[in-house]
Formats: C-alpha cells, sequence, structure tokens
C-alpha cells in the first residue's frame, strides 16, 4: 500500500465519520443525559464495534449480509430495536435534582450499548464490504493492508465518537434546571428513536 493510496483512504473516511448516524446519536444522547463521565465507555464501545464490523465485514460476513436478504433483515431488526429500547430508556431515564451533578451510565452498561449499535448496523456493514476493497493494492499481501485500513478507520472513528462525545458532556454539564435536563434527555431519547426507525426502514442495496 503506498502512501498515496493511505491518505485517500483517510481523506475518505473523514468524509464518512463527519456525517452523524445512529452511532454517533447515540453518543450524543448518552452524553447529553450522562455528562463526561460517560464518554469514555462510549468511545471504547465504538472502537470495539467498529473493530469487529470492519473485521468481519473483510472476513466475507458483510459479503453474506449484501447478498442475503434474510440475513440483512435479521440484521436490521435487531439494530433498529436496540436503537428504540435504548432511545426510550434515554426518554425515561431520571433527571438529578438542580445543581447536581449529571447521572452517568454503569460504563460496562455504556460500552456495551455503543458496542452493539456500532457493530449491529447493517449499512456500515455493508458499506465497508464495497469501500474498504478499493484502496486494497492488487497483488500485494492482503493482511498487512486490512490491518493497516482497519486500525486507520477504528481510531478515526474513536476520535470522532469522542468529539462529539466531549461537546454533548459540555452541553449536558451547562444545563441546570432539572426541566431542562428533562428535555435533554428526551430530545437524545427522540433521536435514537428516530435512528432506530431509520435503521428499520433501510433497504439492501
Amino acid at each position: 500500500m503506498t502512501v498515496e493510496t493511505w491518505i485517500a483512504f483517510v481523506a475518505a473516511s473523514a468524509v464518512v465519520l463527519a456525517i452523524p448516524g445512529p452511532t454517533i446519536l447515540l453518543v450524543i444522547g448518552q452524553s447529553l443525559g450522562a455528562g463526561r463521565r460517560g464518554a469514555l465507555p462510549l468511545v471504547a464501545g465504538v472502537a470495539l464495534g467498529d473493530l469487529t464490523a470492519m473485521t468481519l465485514s473483510l472476513a466475507g460476513l458483510g459479503a453474506l449480509l449484501a447478498a442475503s436478504a434474510t440475513a440483512f433483515t435479521v440484521v436490521k431488526w435487531i439494530g433498529a430495536g436496540y436503537l428504540v429500547w435504548l432511545g426510550l430508556a434515554l426518554w425515561r431515564a431520571p433527571v438529578p435534582a438542580e445543581g447536581a451533578a449529571p447521572v452517568a451510565l454503569p460504563a460496562r452498561r455504556a460500552m456495551r450499548d455503543a458496542y452493539v449499535v456500532t457493530a449491529l448496523n447493517p449499512k456500515s456493514i455493508a458499506f465497508f464490504v464495497a469501500f474498504v476493497p478499493q484502496f486494497v493494492v492488487p497483488g500485494a499481501a492482503f493482511a498487512p493492508q486490512a490491518a493497516i485500513l482497519i486500525a486507520t478507520f477504528v481510531v478515526m472513528a474513536a476520535a470522532n465518537a469522542a468529539l462529539y462525545a466531549v461537546l454533548a458532556a459540555r452541553l449536558a454539564g451547562a444545563v441546570r434546571r432539572p426541566a431542562v435536563r428533562r428535555l435533554v434527555n428526551r430530545a437524545g431519547g427522540a433521536m435514537l428513536i428516530g435512528a432506530g426507525a431509520a435503521t428499520a426502514a433501510m433497504r439492501r442495496v
């Protein structure tokens, strides 16, 4: 793989990551409700989810999802249902008293939520199948190139999620009134439910 090819991959990945999807909506929604303390587990979950999805895509699972309507539908509905469930949980999340710090989710649960939503996003898996191979040099060893591309994308995805999480957490820290915090929770929950509905409406391409 040449440096020029790698730079082109970085540029293309940056454009893709700049467009918020279900994963970023989850990060924003939970960071708004939980504050800065909940950001790191979310970012870790995103990184692990992208690592899993991209590795399995390059290993052939993504091609199966792209070719099989049944497999795609199963993954789609699992991901959509999980997003809606998370959105309802955030909508109904308790609001601390005025002046109290935001209530962060347990680290393990926050990481699990981010991981599941990221790893089960069928659109991302199909994207990895169609997108990543374009930057693999034919005739060269596949494994080293795949490792470089996966590591690059995972680091960029984690940095992108961290940026959104920190910005959302700062906004949450500035919110003191319980009524406003409740509105923030419901806005984040609505975003997650909407992302779930959008995932359920996806069609295999």
